[in-house]
């Protein structure tokens, strides 16, 4: 199988790393001031509050914790085979069943022939102006323009209206990135591995979603005073 070199950037974010907890309100970073920041996708999270819980009561907590299980394994397999594709690992195809190796695939051309430089990869990020942390994919060059780049998977094709909160997550990450580093980002871009379909690819403009992230975050603030 053909290979591509990706050329890699190193940023200097002034931190090593953020250790994430989880509890059963969510997820938080450590942040290097102290401050224990949610993480965007806990903060997003009460979007898709109400439709989850209809579903899981639909399906039965049994079945529904099956089926996450299985798309969470699955996201993060294929997860980690792209990354070790794009940090120029050798052996990114090994130890992956066929299914995984058939998603990676059906992606590896949108890889090779549209992302360029990369400068992090799996990084955590924060925003002291959001409140807000989080794991970035990928932050690189897509078709030539600096780009916040996020992986998913999917079963079936998906609609732009089902997966607003991808942009709006997206767009905390291009906030986070520039309040770290001073370069500003304003291309949002969603790859959607599908099985036994050719990838989408969903390129948006970060102005466009950050009103509705930060109506998300104050309606999340609004939420926890009640519940506390």
């Amino acid at each position: 199988m053909n290979k591509r070199i990706f050329k890699h950037e190193n940023v200097d974010l002034g931190y090593e790393d953020l250790v994430a907890e989880t509890s059963s309100s969510g997820r938080k970073y450590a942040a290097p001031n102290g401050v224990r920041y949610p993480s965007v996708t806990t903060v997003l999270s009460i979007l898709n509050e109400e439709f989850i819980q209809r579903w899981r009561a639909r399906v039965g907590e049994e079945e529904a914790n099956k089926v996450s299980h299985r798309a969470s394994t699955r996201g993060t397999a294929v997860h980690d085979c792209i990354e070790k594709y794009l940090d120029n690992n050798e052996d990114y195809a090994k130890e992956y069943l066929p299914n995984i190796i058939d998603n990676f695939n059906a992606i590896k051309p949108v890889l090779d022939e549209r992302i360029g430089t990369i400068y992090l990869q799996e990084a955590a990020l924060y925003s002291e102006h959001l409140g807000l942390a989080g794991r970035v994919d990928c932050v690189g060059e897509f078709d030539g323009v600096l780009s916040i780049i996020d992986f998913k998977t999917s079963k079936k094709i998906k609609k732009k209206e089902w997966i607003t909160n991808y942009f709006i997550q997206e767009a905390a990450y291009a906030i986070m990135w520039e309040e770290r580093t001073g370069t500003p980002i304003v291309n949002l871009v969603t790859i959607i591995t599908v099985d036994n379909e050719a990838p989408q690819v969903f390129v948006e403009h970060r102005d466009n979603w950050v009103p509705k992230l930060l109506e998300t975050i104050n309606e999340y603030k609004r939420r926890k005073i009640f519940r506390d």
